[in-house]
């Protein structure tokens, strides 16, 4: 099976080396709302090599205050975030979920920085929901679910 999906446009097309859709997890954050420009972001991690990415892609590099550096890649054509890597990460691909063809199939295995989620957002009760980062062990256990 392959697992695709791309930008708004369409200039940028990805395809997945997975046997299924990703797990997906929303992160609440300021910052996660700020990129997204909604009221969390979808982020699904997956496998760095398994992602194959044709079309305009630009990428945006800062450093976050951990040190650790962000790579974003966009779409250069209609600047939708596709995904991005970190250095703290190696390996590992944050792809954004609402860019899969099938993201309504997607169903969050996780809720993170619930602290900052905004008051009209209703979470399922069943959900796990984590008031910042989720501990790293729980939250690996949780996505391979």
């Amino acid at each position: 099976m392959t697992v695709t999906g791309g930008c708004k446009c369409g200039a940028v097309r990805y395809a997945l080396a997975l046997d299924a859709l990703p797990p997906v997890y929303c992160c609440h954050c300021l910052t996660c709302q700020s990129w997204s420009g909604s009221a969390f972001s979808e982020n699904a991690p997956v496998p760095e090599a398994a992602l194959d990415v044709s079309g305009p892609v630009v990428e945006y590099l800062f450093t976050n205050p951990s040190g650790s550096q962000s790579h974003q890649r966009f779409c250069a054509t209609c600047h939708s975030r596709i995904y991005n890597t970190n250095s703290a990460r190696p390996g590992i691909a944050m792809l954004r979920a609402g860019t899969l063809d099938d993201s309504a199939a997607i169903v969050p295995r996780a809720h993170i920085w619930v602290k900052r989620k905004q008051p009209w957002v209703s979470i399922a009760p069943d959900a796990p929901v984590f008031e910042e980062s989720a501990p790293p062990a729980e939250f690996a256990a949780i996505l391979m679910k």
